[in-house]
């Protein structure tokens, strides 16, 4: 897929988390990586159904890899 589709689709996502407590948006309240990892393909895997995997990195060497509820 081109990333400008990725880019599109992710992009009212990053509006709702971009400069906002992530422990305020619903769903969100405890905002680990792994949470916010599912949170996004929640939302994201409905409008790129070839979505794979999400990934979420706090630090250079810490973070998730999430696939999905399969």
């Amino acid at each position: 897929m081109d990333y400008a589709g990725i880019s599109a689709a992710f992009k009212p996502i990053r509006k709702q988390l971009d400069h906002y407590y992530l422990n305020e948006i619903d769903g969100l309240e405890n905002p680990t990586s792994e949470n916010i990892a599912c949170w996004i393909w929640q939302r994201l895997k409905p409008k790129l159904p070839e979505l794979f995997s999400i990934e979420v990195k706090e630090t250079c060497t810490s973070g998730c890899i999430y696939t999905g509820d399969n």
